[in-house]
């Protein structure tokens, strides 16, 4: 019995380890090393289309066109532009792009789009090696980097001139990263230390956004497993830092544009505004529909957000329970979103800076965290027949999303067809207009531009800029009295705008009021006493007071600030004439010649013999 009994448990383990024929293992997902470099090239096709593009206008005419820091390529330039603030803004590095650029292409707006381009190229890769080396993963590096190359959201900071400093930062900010994660691998721990710490003052010379990267690393410590200690803090002091200086840096240069939110919205309201944001960016990374270079402020006249500020709430605490739930990739996903919110938390409208409540440019960085946990999703499938089906559907939507990448480029093609597609995405607000207008009257289209300020102000009868801007277009077109009520409405509707003030002194002047002139100009000087134009201008309304003295003394301040200005250098030639100062007046016409104003050296050779 008891041998049969053997027998029949022998059988029985058989029968549950089955024999199975022919068995092949599945074979994994391999990724080739040229797959990258195809990413690339790809990418290349998809935006060689910004090459056609000119200059939208939008910033772009203050950081080239009327950017006296990049005219000339000297040690005084260099000088300035590292230690001014220029546009509310202090990215000096960035600015060298510009100065260097121009000196070589001048105006041409094809090599400035084109190094935007490379750039962008050069991110993509880094976007791969970084992914890589945090994943230990090819797919999800390649995925990661082909959604950051072409996702129709980053158009902005790569076809916008004016958005060097976008692409610039992060060729340095992601070098940072990398280096970091060699120096937490690496026994030559103070070499990459000290790449890392220059790479990240790189960064901040090209954007302040860069603060961010002490946190960020702190978050790739965690991730890593890399054990706590104090040495982990004590090295990120200098990072910090940085940190804390550059940031200083940026809420002083934008003082001036920075303004807290409209005081109708309300504290209960603001969390819908904020939670909205996030909400934003989140579905954009899904849906990149309806894009626009500006997404404004809902109109807080009724008292009633629409409705989808209300429902962002609860679809941001659904969001944050997909995240910390319990699955496979949890870690991926509370280290993808913490990559997000690190890198995107700077640029959140806590404090307003302008009238956009979002801005597409604002992920370029940050949707990397976003992108990290589809990519770690996909990657971490084991069933070979499900990844292959989620593969073919992500070369799908890189395809879609390709194609509106291609589209979105041609929309920022010029300022006026940028803004002609703002309107259509946002018919009922009036600054699309008013924006639209002032490209049309910097190409001399003054009964267009005339036409899209009529429309601004007949939308918003108050809006003090746009009757600012249609008071100077009626001036250019001498209807001097109609200019007068304009200013004089835009000073009704915003007291404390200086620039309407300058503008109002100019039209006073023609019109025969000198004095009321000058009451205005002193005001707006003492608004804006950095205003080099205003100086000239109160010049010239001494001079209509045959003050000659206080003349000569407003434009040697308004050269003082900008020594290039040659109409004011051609003024204080006059006023030196006009008080037998010929010596000084053949001075000042021969440098303003010398800079490339003809009626200088007309006037020089005439007087100057």
């Amino acid at each position: 019995m008891a041998h049969k009994n053997v027998n029949k448990k022998h059988i029985a383990v058989q029968k549950k380890k089955p024999v199975k024929k022919n068995y092949q293992p599945e074979k994994s997902f391999q990724i080739p090393a040229w797959a990258i470099y195809a990413v690339m090239v790809f990418t290349a096709l998809i935006y060689v289309r910004a090459l056609s593009n000119g200059s939208a206008n939008f910033d772009d005419d203050y950081y080239l066109f009327k950017n006296a820091h990049i005219k000339t390529f000297d040690f005084e330039a260099i000088k300035s532009i590292f230690s001014s603030f220029y546009f509310s803004n202090y990215h000096p590095l960035t600015s060298l792009t510009y100065l260097i650029e121009h000196q070589l292409y001048g105006l041409n707006p094809m090599p400035y789009h084109l190094f935007n381009v490379i750039l962008h190229l050069l991110n993509t890769l880094l976007v791969y090696k970084l992914i890589e080396k945090l994943s230990g993963k090819k797919l999800t590096a390649l995925l990661v980097s082909a959604l950051f190359a072409v996702h129709p959201m980053h158009v902005e900071s790569v076809a916008w001139i004016a958005e060097r400093k976008d692409v610039l930062y992060t060729l340095f900010y992601l070098s940072a990263l990398l280096v970091y994660l060699n120096y937490i691998n690496s026994k030559s721990k103070i070499k990459y230390y000290l790449i890392c710490l220059l790479l990240f003052v790189l960064s901040l010379l090209s954007k302040s956004a860069a603060v961010t990267l002490p946190v960020l690393m702190l978050a790739v410590d965690l991730y890593k497993n890399r054990k706590l200690s104090a040495k982990m803090f004590l090295e990120k002091l200098p990072f910090f830092a940085l940190s804390i200086l550059f940031g200083v840096l940026a809420i002083v240069s934008q003082e001036t544009a920075m303004k807290v939110l409209p005081t109708t919205f309300t504290f209960f309201e603001r969390i819908f505004l904020f939670s909205y944001t996030l909400v934003f960016y989140v579905v954009k990374l899904i849906a990149p529909f309806h894009l626009s270079a500006m997404h404004y402020y809902p109109d807080s006249a009724t008292g009633i957000l629409p409705w989808y500020y209300y429902a962002s709430l609860p679809a941001l605490i659904l969001i944050a329970w997909l995240v910390i739930r319990k699955t496979s990739i949890r870690r991926e996903n509370i280290f993808g979103i913490c990559f997000f919110l690190i890198t995107i938390s700077v640029m959140l409208q806590v404090i307003s800076v302008g009238n956009a409540i979002v801005a597409e440019r604002y992920t370029y960085v940050s949707y990397i965290g976003l992108f990290y946990i589809g990519g770690q999703w996909i990657s971490n499938i084991r069933k070979e027949s499900l990844k292959k089906t989620m593969l073919f559907f992500s070369v799908f939507i890189l395809m879609l999303f390709s194609f509106l990448t291609w589209e979105r480029i041609g929309t920022w093609k010029d300022g006026i067809v940028l803004f002609t597609d703002v309107i259509k995405k946002y018919p009922d607000h009036s600054d699309g207009y008013y924006t639209r207008g002032g490209f049309k009257e910097n190409l001399k289209d003054y009964q267009g531009a005339l036409r899209d300020y009529n429309k601004c102000i007949q939308m918003s009868p108050m809006h003090a800029y746009c009757l600012n801007s249609r008071g100077l277009l009626l001036f250019k077109m001498n209807d001097f009295q109609q200019a007068l009520r304009d200013y004089n409405n835009s000073i009704l509707s915003n007291p404390e705008y200086d620039q309407v003030y300058k503008n109002r002194s100019a039209v006073k002047a023609v019109l025969g009021n000198p004095r009321e002139a000058l009451a205005d100009i002193n005001k707006a000087i003492s608004m804006n006493p950095e205003d080099a134009e205003s100086f000239s201008t109160r010049a010239n309304i001494r001079a209509m007071l045959n003050d000659f003295s206080g003349a000569n003394e407003d434009y040697s301040l308004a050269l003082n600030k900008n020594p290039k200005d040659t109409t004011a250098l051609y003024n204080r030639g006059l006023t030196r004439f006009n008080s037998k100062d010929t010596a000084g007046a053949c001075e000042d016409w021969r440098k303003a010649s010398e800079l490339g104003s003809n009626a200088a050296g007309k006037v020089c050779n005439d007087l100057c013999k």
